[in-house]
């Protein structure tokens, strides 16, 4: 962090998966993550990325290893400690996870769940200081002429934009982009990056992507993490990233993602 020492966010120590049958999908993964870094993981299709996210915020329970974030242990976590927790990780998704019938508003307003109690959620009780910041998060990401619209109303770039503004209701200290832009065509897709490399940059968010496309992670990354078969293979700064590393990466997929 600027001023000062960095302060480590998130730890992953060891962490491994194995899936019943004898499937690896994580082996022996170690890295850290300081707050406010913009992060990319990156890879081929089955090394592991999204089953890595996952882990992190316990949606899927590792094998073995360590997470902690923000000095706490989340594999040791109850159910209900669980659930506080992870108010603090926004989560973002390939395919948007909206609730189609519902409008942007009431999606956006999905976000604070974690807060509330079984009964309030619902009946959609959200106070006015909570729909305040819905209509806050709506003007930000360029939503105004969306708000009331039924989220099936809309189109790829906007249903992220409402998933982005849906993680921020939380309040998170951290964000996970789990592949956020694979649906997207490249204009849309650019507008969700400099969304979200705002958001990091304006409101000091840790976000850690899933990125197939190896230039937008060297665009907008503070460091980049490569993964392949299950194991960290690369960490290091966009600069870093040479061909023969990417090549090390990807493997024979790499061909079609290196550019000069």
């Amino acid at each position: 962090m600027e001023g000062g020492a960095a302060v480590v966010i998130l730890e992953v120590k060891n962490l491994s998966k194995d899936y019943k049958g004898g499937t690896k999908a994580l082996t022996d993964v170690s890295f850290s993550v300081n707050e406010g870094e913009f992060v990319s993981i990156i890879g081929p299709s089955g090394a592991g990325k999204s089953t890595l996210l996952r882990c992190i915020n316990r949606m899927i329970d590792a094998s073995q290893g360590e997470v902690n974030f923000n000095g706490v242990s989340v594999r040791s976590l109850n159910k209900k400690d669980l659930r506080k927790h992870r108010t603090k990780i926004g989560m973002i998704f390939q395919h948007y996870n909206l609730v189609n019938r519902l409008s942007v508003f009431q999606n956006i307003l999905h976000g604070r769940l974690g807060y509330k109690s079984t009964l309030a959620g619902v009946f959609g009780r959200y106070d006015e200081e909570e729909k305040n910041q819905a209509v806050e998060l709506i003007n930000k990401l360029g939503l105004q002429e969306e708000a009331y619209k039924r989220c099936d109303q809309l189109s790829g770039g906007q249903k992220q934009r409402v998933g982005i503004a849906r993680a921020l209701i939380q309040k998170p200290k951290m964000v996970l982009c789990d592949e956020p832009i694979s649906s997207l065509d490249p204009s849309a897709a650019k507008i969700i990056m400099d969304h979200l490399k705002n958001i990091n940059k304006e409101m000091g968010i840790t976000c850690i992507f899933n990125l197939h496309q190896v230039d937008v992670a060297q665009k907008y990354s503070d460091r980049i993490i490569g993964v392949n078969a299950g194991r960290v293979i690369f960490n290091g700064t966009p600069d870093e990233l040479t061909k023969d590393k990417i090549h090390e990466i990807y493997g024979s997929e790499s061909g079609s993602l290196i550019t000069d």
